[in-house]
């Protein structure tokens, strides 16, 4: 039997990238066009986009498409020239933050906007110690690999890096207890201590602010605010990685850390900024930057070009003028009611939580004792991929699905997705 032309496709793939690239799903897709939440694949089929939050405003939107010709036939160069497009997008991004974070520093990817805010918080601090939570991720490179605990890597984690564990209210140390808030923030005082046995101070305390690779859990309220107390008093700083939560997704808040009632010291943002085109930046104080320009300079040839800029400031504008924040709040709590009422009838949903269009829905053996069903929840996602719906799944045991989409999606798009899940759901 002749070979398909999707298996032809992974040999060649595995031939020339290697086998470290992984593909999603059983059947992999081949993907050539998209168009706002949808997606198309070579044989014309049409798939609903519930997980990629790169497309921040849709594939290809048109005001972002427009806005990278145009500046792209005119210039692109890097920072060390003045451009007034990189200056108007740093001054609409900082006005996004609280007072006194308003310097932005651009990069090309979120693990590239890490690794300089590793840099800047040891600057400051003169200390080297590292805080992350079991199961996050934070980028790729050598030195994010190590602060990304949801893989195993062959980097050897330094004795300057320690684990605390994600603040889960359903399945984690602490789950129903009323003090879960202040055993989970016990845990950075442990941390502190590990740390300074190994002769390490804190440097920093870096969380996705949402938690997603953790598995989205409802995180114990207050938390995230003791936390960082006990980081500060110890001298460390608050890195929010807002590569996943920001830019409005979470609905009721523009950033992730502003729904925790923390203030970061540092914030960290990519993925979402440039709708594709690659830009990531961090945004902190003067104190910070001072600290850091003593004794370093910065300079990435690609980072915060005009044509990265031009993008990055249409996503923002059409975010405003389409009111896509909004529209994330109430679509996500139309997507809620309805995955609430398919888990009246069906005992797989353990447990739903998230904000906006964010949302993570926790796939049980068994309601009682919480078990994960990651064999079922792997089954549901290569179910919905062959009835036209994209979503793929997280957390600690592959078990939650994330329900990322575009913020465009739409109450009609939420419901052919409510549609296909129930009737996926039924069928395991």
């Amino acid at each position: 039997m002749e070979p398909s032309k999707t298996k032809l496709l992974v040999n060649r793939r595995e031939k020339l990238l290697g086998k470290a690239y992984r593909l999603f799903y059983d059947k992999p897709v081949h993907i050539v066009r998209g168009e706002g939440v949808w997606l198309f694949d070579s044989d014309g089929n049409k798939y609903l986009d519930v997980y990629n939050n790169v497309p921040h405003v849709g594939h290809c939107h048109p005001r972002v498409v427009e806005a990278i010709c145009s500046q792209a036939q005119v210039l692109n160069t890097h920072t060390r020239y003045l451009h007034e497009g990189v200056l108007d997008y740093a001054e609409k991004l900082t006005a996004k933050f609280p007072d006194g974070l308003d310097i932005a520093m651009f990069a090309c990817t979120g693990t590239e906007a890490n690794e300089l805010a590793l840099r800047l918080a040891r600057a400051k601090t003169g200390a080297s110690g590292m805080i992350v939570t079991d199961h996050a991720y934070h980028g790729t490179s050598w030195q994010i690999a190590q602060i990304t605990t949801c893989y195993q890597t062959s980097e050897k984690r330094g004795d300057n890096i320690v684990t605390v564990p994600a603040p889960d209210s359903f399945r984690g140390l602490y789950a129903d207890d009323a003090e879960a808030a202040d055993k989970y923030a016990g845990h950075l005082r442990i941390a502190i201590e590990k740390l300074a046995r190994n002769g390490h101070r804190p440097a920093a305390f870096i969380v996705d602010t949402i938690f997603s690779n953790e598995g989205l859990p409802t995180v114990p309220p207050g938390y995230l605010g003791k936390a960082v107390d006990i980081v500060r008093q110890a001298g460390g700083l608050f890195i929010a990685d807002e590569v996943q939560p920001g830019f409005g997704r979470l609905g009721t808040h523009f950033w992730g850390f502003d729904s925790h009632g923390v203030v970061p010291d540092i914030a960290t943002m990519g993925k979402p900024m440039g709708n594709g085109y690659p830009i990531s930046a961090l945004v902190t104080t003067e104190e910070v930057i001072e600290a850091f320009q003593q004794h370093s300079h910065y300079f990435n040839t690609f980072a915060g070009t005009p044509v990265a800029c031009a993008a990055a400031l249409a996503v923002l504008d059409v975010v405003e003028r389409q009111n896509l924040q909004a529209n994330a709040l109430n679509v996500g709590e139309h997507l809620i009611r309805g995955l609430k009422n398919i888990a009246e009838n069906n005992s797989l949903i353990g447990d739903i939580r998230g904000s906006g269009l964010f949302l993570g829905i926790d796939i049980v053996r068994d309601r009682e004792s919480r078990e994960p069903a990651t064999a079922k929840t792997n089954k549901a996602v290569n179910l919905l991929r062959e009835r036209g719906v994209l979503i793929n799944s997280t957390g600690a045991y592959d078990n939650v699905l994330k329900i990322r989409p575009p913020l465009v999606f739409s109450k009609d798009n939420a419901d052919l997705l409510l549609q296909k899940l129930g009737e996926v759901l039924n069928e395991i």
